[in-house]
């Protein structure tokens, strides 16, 4: 092709070009005529109707006592003995004589206290007996204190809905941290409107000096006027939310999940909606009727049905098929051992851990990474949820960890593992039968840090763990209670090697048990200095008195020297028990091919029967399951490897 015919294709294909964009720039004119004569709906957006979560308040409503109009000639009481109480409230009763010598003080000594409010349906003698004193001895006020944690907050603030209860005006007294939780724990018992009087700092944190001046100053003004003053229309702190009952919400997705956000129904992640028909499919795997009442659950005593737990169940992402787990742990709720401690500022998390062979059938996993795995860490967000909505613990408010907490999770027993070497399985230990499904509600005050036993001799694996229970006792250089509950996370190779020399986990438990014992000085010294309650004044109470103390009350002996301190040179020494029979559980799991131990220190456990429908094996059919059937081992015996489905 030549210079010229070059020309004329480059010419040619220009003239196309302009052509193809006046055609495209007239086309939308035209389209823009055509518009303007009509307005083009936007797409529709779906809307959902969804449950509200929040089970109703079952308590109920106890009126504020009136105030009194002076102190002068009142008797007073002065309860609590929490979190330098020793200092504040001599204190207090001085200012009350020197500005009313008519009045009366009466302490806990003389009158006791009421203990936490019980919930309903329950009855505590010890708050009978408070109220009773109280009316013996004439009593017109009361100030209790002090709430300083999660746990002595709401036992603190039970003397004063006791008195509220019975027509006596009272005063709580909080560090900062806490006023919300006094109120709430007041609320969840009917009284709304709890006066208190908030502490500026945290007790145990300050001289005596200062405790004294901030009880004259910021202390004594705020217990005066909550005494004598009408309410405010608005206290100082949040009152907790009310429980929405069984109300339908309706709105598109994203205001569905702002609503759950804003009312604080959710752990701060995105949850499924829980429609009707979502939560239809959760109670299909129930034979108990949709408002079946579970219980009164604290600490927000909510009534609980079935059909509440569905609808966390189905916000949580978890398949219906998980709901006879979610009811188990619904009910392990209500369990004080292992609901107590999980509003401490110590954290304790909640977990479970499964046996039985609904576990198996529905996939859990017991090896790598378990707590990980997409079905353990689904039971694990239902947990999270339950917590805030079937229980009301909510962070700030009742849930008083000092650092937070992780996410809930689960984990399952190797149990062919276990019985390969010998073991009975955790249900068996407690009584069930090996092919009943059980699920076991724990919690944990510390996780991670695993012990690798560099040896197979099972005593020497045995002195590791003792150490290491030693070590992680209730809270950190064993400053609190060192008998606690711990569940022990064993592989299977460290099983097999324990069970050489301990042929049950009673025998094992056993041996941990005579092992594990902390030095009297050590446990002393934590106790006194890392206290978890009020400090202690060196020029009065010194630490050798506490030394004699903490020997009397727990039992020290002169033992053999624990292994790890024969270094020490020491024949014998004396020592505290760290451990306490029946306080263990044993449980083979985790990575087959790593050599770990993993001793996880907590609250106490509550193990709940797994009860299926009737239709169990026709649901799980429909959806894709092998039957219940091929994954019992009602046939295997201890010490024989079971076979896999």
């Amino acid at each position: 092709m030549g210079p010229r015919c070059e020309r004329i294709r480059q010419m040619n294909e220009k003239y196309l070009q302009n052509v193809i964009v006046s055609a495209t720039a007239l086309a939308m004119s035209a389209m823009a005529e055509m518009c303007a004569d009509f307005t083009c709906p936007p797409p529709a957006v779906p809307e959902f109707a969804v449950l509200a979560p929040v089970p109703s308040a079952s308590a109920k409503p106890i009126p504020p006592a009136p105030r009194l109009e002076t102190l002068d000639g009142k008797t007073i009481a002065l309860v609590g003995g929490s979190f330098m109480a020793n200092v504040t409230h001599p204190e207090i009763k001085r200012l009350i004589l020197a500005e009313h010598p008519t009045a009366k003080v009466i302490l806990l000594s003389e009158i006791g206290s009421a203990g936490p409010y019980p919930r309903p349906g329950v009855v505590r003698r010890e708050k009978d007996e408070f109220q009773r004193r109280l009316a013996e001895m004439h009593v017109d006020a009361v100030v209790s204190g002090n709430g300083g944690c999660g746990l002595c907050t709401p036992k603190e603030t039970g003397s004063c809905i006791a008195a509220e209860a019975v027509g006596i005006p009272s005063a709580m007294i909080a560090a900062p941290g806490f006023v919300t939780q006094a109120k709430s724990t007041a609320a969840a018992a009917g009284l709304s409107g709890l006066r208190v009087a908030e502490y500026p700092g945290a007790f145990s944190s300050h001289t005596r000096d200062e405790l004294i001046a901030n009880t004259r100053k910021i202390l004594w003004p705020q217990i005066v006027d909550a005494l004598t003053k009408s309410q405010p229309a608005r206290g100082p702190g949040p009152e907790p939310s009310p429980a929405p009952g069984n109300e339908t919400i309706s709105g598109t997705y994203e205001e569905i999940q702002a609503i759950f956000r804003d009312s604080g129904w959710t752990d701060g992640l995105p949850i499924t909606p829980p429609t009707e028909s979502a939560v239809a499919e959760f109670l299909a795997f129930t034979d108990l009727p949709p408002e079946h009442v579970i219980g009164t659950i604290p600490p927000a005593d909510r009534s609980v049905t079935v059909r509440h737990v569905a609808v966390n169940g189905a916000m949580s992402g978890c398949p219906p098929e998980f709901m006879p787990l979610m009811l188990a742990f619904a009910e392990a709720m209500k369990v004080g051992d292992f609901r107590r401690p999980l509003i401490s500022t110590h954290a304790w998390t909640p977990y479970c851990w499964l046996n039985g062979p609904v576990a198996r059938q529905l996939g859990f996993d017991c090896a790598q990474g378990e707590i990980s795995e997409m079905k353990n860490a689904q039971l694990g967000r239902f947990i999270n949820l339950a917590m805030l909505n079937l229980g009301g613990y909510r962070v700030k408010e009742n849930r008083m960890g000092t650092f937070g907490y992780l996410m809930p999770w689960c984990i399952a027993e190797d149990e062919r593992a276990a019985m390969a070497i010998g073991w009975q399985p955790y249900h068996v230990q407690r009584g069930y039968n090996r092919d009943d499904s059980t699920l076991t509600a724990a919690s944990s005050i510390c996780w991670g840090n695993n012990l690798v036993p560099a040896t197979s001799d099972g005593q020497r694996i045995r002195d590791l763990m003792a150490m290491d229970a030693v070590e992680k006792s209730q809270m950190a250089v064993a400053s609190g209670m060192p008998r606690v509950n711990r569940a022990f996370l064993i592989t299977e190779g460290v099983a097999r090697d324990l069970a050489r020399s301990y042929p049950t986990k009673a025998a094992l438990e056993a041996a941990l048990v005579e092992a594990a014992r902390i030095p009297l000085g050590e446990r002393a010294f934590a106790n006194y200095w890392g206290n978890p309650g009020s400090a202690f004044d060196p020029s009065k109470y010194p630490l050798e008195r506490h030394r004699r103390r903490i020997s009397s009350q727990e039992g020290a002996a002169a033992t053999p020297t624990p292994p790890w301190l024969a270094w020490t040179g020491l024949e014998t020494i004396e020592t505290v028990p760290a451990m306490e029979s029946g306080k263990s559980a044993f449980l083979v799991t985790g990575d087959p091919a790593r050599n770990k131990v993993l001793c996880v220190p907590g609250g106490g456990f509550a193990t709940v029967r797994v009860v299926l429908p009737k239709a169990w094996d026709e649901l799980m059919e429909e959806r894709g399951y092998a039957t219940l059937e091929s994954f019992r081992l009602s046939a295997v015996t201890a010490g024989g490897r079971p076979p896999r489905p």
